[in-house]
């Protein structure tokens, strides 16, 4: 390929791009393709050292003699292994010849190390990564794209001159600018450069100090006037915020050098600020890329951005203190500000937000919090004497405190930017000790205490980038599992709210004959005695339209095992209306009803959960999901699924009427409003119909063969007549557990799908040793066969009854939800 003399394009690839021999195979192939695409520029490439590898070579200073060998040691083999595994024997001899003479001149350094030479030394020792990962890169290119298309390393060293000043490296661009047209007369068409390390104007060896890579792929940039400069590192560019804080952190297309820098400077690791400038000056566009994921473009950074978003990012700076000096001598003193950012100058002290009131009666700075106690002693040294005269009152430090900043240049003469940042904050109950705001508006900063930085930058990130989500709740039902929902709900509200961000407002509460209502919450402290004295009936629509009104996100939760009620799914999920119910009947009864409840959800865009209709809150219906949506195939599906008949053969051991053992599990909760749902076998048989569904069968609770346990003439009577007479098929049961007592065996309620999709459901006698013989009260237990189970199969077990495990299990499900929406 012809190369162009005046073209370049610059790569950086940081420490993580490197780690290992994997690392570097990547970044080949990444380069590889840039060349394949036809490109007729030059390519640079700056390297950093591999990772942890400078944290390694500084850590040779503080060791012992001993220890220094051990590490240079790990240090050389570590090298020599990736080596090893990227490039031929001849190229890793000659490698591993030149490690070992540096391994033996860093020695030399530490075993000479003494006073004014020890910067020096730190300085050449720590440059090593950097020459290695380019000689490494350097012969690995020449490998795979040959000899004619790369050129030798280029040691920063030879190139870059610097000038340290108490800014930083200061660029000698003259001469810089001469080594840079010497050290490339003879083009060709890819070189490796080593970042961080240059020469100062005595040419002793210096470098650009920590992170100081991307600054020397800036400064390179700009000596060869690139057409851009790619920063490949391991994310996939700037985020709206740390995507270790704020999962949901969105990745931000495009930012101005301004923007990009105000980031950086707030804590935005991506990239290091002294980066900006060359590029800046010669308008050379920054590209930040994600080397482990190249399908993704990452961020680019230019000085002509049309993005119209107002806020770009959020960010925080830990570990700073607040101090604050306080007192009547400061006001319309001339001088004042000069002597206190004087004191700290001289200290060496750097200021990184400033804050003053225009009554000048106070200044407020915050300052690295390791820096706090001398600029204490600096600046109470600095104003002694007002001190001494009271004519300073107070100088206060105030420690483990953070800066949140919210970014963007079209913040500019955008009103109200200011006040929902605050806003939110408010809301999130979050104390603001200093503020500050420049007149180019491009930035607003609020100290505030390091304990809420967490929770205040995920709450201003939700409100400049997400929606608020408002979600407008109707419970229908209050029966002890509606009551326990509606207690486990007003006990974690609050909570909700401050850390994700979810306003719950419940705003309807129903049962059999009465509702209330509220556009904007109920209260959850009086709900009880409010619906007992409602004078407003029942009415399923009113109850519908008045829950989905509201231009929030709705959500109905039935807590009831009525029919009525969840015949009205499908118009509740057209209306756009959320669904979360343990009500078994819509998803078990007519089949061609339950396929017009997914259609209904597709058609209204909303959802219904439905976990808690089998096994109460255990994940079973999830994980039936999650099998089959990843393309597992169910062989079988065994389980006990009634948590009442459960506890009944699991309690009863005929010594006491099984009638009495069923009568107290309706007290406790255990059974349906109607005992016969359970001991009739239909419960279950539900519960198996829409296992039988989730996998794919369309089968219908008739398809099933169901052993019913109530005797017929006791059917059509009253539920209190029903436990009246149970009494007398006591005889019944009694004779069968002993039956199988002496067979060695237990009784067990089980549900059976085989693979050809026949689902029955009845008594049985397992076992003493079989898994479902060894549970405890209302567990349920469900064993999963599967094609990636078949040898050992899937098994869940819990509580499978009970109001507060089912009131929990809705909550879970309302959550899921809610991170859905979010």
């Amino acid at each position: 390929m012809e190369t162009s003399k005046n073209k370049w394009q610059v790569y950086k690839f940081g420490g993580t791009s490197l780690k290992d021999a994997s690392c570097f195979k990547r970044v080949i192939k990444i380069v590889n393709k840039s060349r394949k695409d036809g490109t007729s520029t030059n390519l640079g490439i700056i390297v950093s050292a591999m990772s942890g590898m400078t944290d390694n070579l500084l850590n040779l200073t503080n060791q012992s003699e001993g220890d220094c060998i051990s590490i240079l040691e790990e240090i050389n083999a570590r090298y020599s292994c990736i080596a090893k595994n990227l490039v031929d024997t001849n190229n890793y001899n000659k490698l591993k010849r030149q490690c070992d003479e540096d391994v033996k001149d860093i020695q030399n350094l530490l075993y000479s190390r003494q006073g004014d030479n020890y910067s020096h030394q730190q300085d050449v020792i720590s440059g090593y990564g950097e020459i290695w990962s380019a000689r490494l890169l350097s012969i690995c290119l020449e490998e795979a794209l040959g000899k004619e298309k790369v050129g030798n390393w280029v040691d920063a060293r030879k190139l870059l001159i610097i000038r340290h000043s108490v800014t930083g490296p200061i660029v000698q661009w003259k001469q810089t600018k001469k080594n840079f047209n010497k050290l490339f007369s003879d083009l060709k068409e890819i070189y490796v450069i080593t970042g961080f390390i240059a020469s100062d104007e005595k040419g002793v060896q210096t470098t650009l100090g920590r992170n100081g890579s991307d600054h020397s792929a800036s400064i390179f940039s700009s000596l060869c006037n690139s057409c851009d400069l790619t920063i490949w590192s391991d994310v996939d560019g700037v985020m709206s915020a740390d995507p270790n804080v704020v999962p949901n952190a969105k990745l931000i297309e495009s930012l101005s050098y301004n923007e990009a820098m105000e980031l950086a400077y707030f804590g935005a690791r991506v990239i290091h600020p002294k980066t900006f400038l060359p590029a800046m000056e010669n308008k050379i566009p920054i590209i930040i890329r994600n080397t482990f994921s190249t399908d993704t473009l990452g961020t680019k950074i230019t000085s002509d951005v049309k993005s119209k978003d107002t806020v770009k990012g959020i960010s925080v700076i830990d570990d700073v203190a607040l101090i604050n000096i306080e007192g009547t001598g400061l006001i319309g003193v001339p001088g004042t500000a000069d002597r206190l950012f004087s004191s700290l100058k001289q200290a060496e002290i750097s200021v990184i937000l400033i804050s003053q009131a225009s009554s000048e009666h106070s200044i407020c700075i915050a300052i690295p919090q390791d820096s706090a106690k001398q600029a204490k002693e600096v600046i109470s040294e600095a104003f002694s004497e007002e001190l001494g005269e009271g004519l300073v009152q107070n100088i206060d430090i105030t420690s483990n405190q953070s800066i949140l900043a919210v970014i963007g240049d079209n913040m500019a003469g955008s009103p109200g930017i200011a006040a929902n940042f605050f806003g939110m904050l408010g809301v999130a109950r979050i104390n603001v000790r200093a503020i500050a705001q420049g007149s180019s508006e491009r930035n607003i900063s609020a100290v505030i205490n390091s304990s809420d930085s967490v929770k205040a930058l995920r709450s201003v990130h939700s409100g400049f980038f997400q929606q608020e989500k408002i979600i407008s709740i109707g419970i229908i039902g209050t029966g002890v599992v509606g009551s326990h929902l509606i207690k486990q709900l007003k006990d974690r509200i609050d909570w909700i709210k401050g850390n994700k961000g979810i306003d719950l407002k419940v705003r309807a509460i129903g049962k059999s004959n009465s509702m209330i209502i509220d556009d904007d919450f109920l209260p959850l402290d009086n709900w009880y005695e409010d619906l007992k004295q409602s004078s407003l009936s029942f009415d399923i629509n009113k109850f519908i339209k008045h829950v989905g009104n509201d231009q929030s996100y709705p959500v109905i939760i039935d807590c009831t095992a009525s029919i009525e009620i969840s015949s009205q799914y499908t118009t509740i999920l057209e209306k756009g209306i959320h669904i979360i119910t343990p009500n078994k009947k819509a998803f078990s009864s007519d089949l061609s009803f339950y396929k017009e409840l997914k259609e209904s959800s597709l058609k209204g865009n909303s959802k219904f959960l439905y976990e808690t209709t089998v096994g109460a809150a255990l994940p079973v219906i999830s994980t039936l999901k999650n099998l089959v949506d990843t393309g597992d195939q169910i062989i079988s599906i065994n389980g006990i699924l009634s948590g009442t008949l459960a506890y009944l053969f699991n309690v009863y051991d005929g010594t006491m009427p099984f009638s009495s053992i069923v009568q107290k599990a309706k007290e406790n909760g255990y059974t349906e409003p109607d005992p016969r749902d359970d001991l009739s076998g239909m419960d279950v048989g539900r519960k198996l119909t829409i296992l039988a569904r989730e996998v794919g069968y369309d089968l219908s609770i008739e398809d099933l063969e169901i052993e019913d346990l109530v005797a017929d003439d006791l059917k059509n009577i009253e539920v209190s007549d029903f436990l009246d007479k149970l009494g007398k098929y006591d005889k019944k049961i009694e004779d069968r557990f002993n039956r199988a007592k002496e067979a060695g065996q237990v009784l067990r309620y089980i549900a059976c799908l085989d693979e050809n999709g026949k689902g029955t459901v009845g008594l049985k006698e397992i076992s003493i040793d079989h898994a479902f013989s060894n549970i405890e009260l209302t567990d349920n237990i469900i064993q999963i066969k599967s094609h990636r189970y078949s040898d050992n199969p899937l098994i869940i077990r819990g509580p499978g009854a009970g109001p507060l495990v089912t009131a929990g299990g809705i909550f879970a499900d309302l959550l899921l939800l809610v991170d859905e929406l979010h």
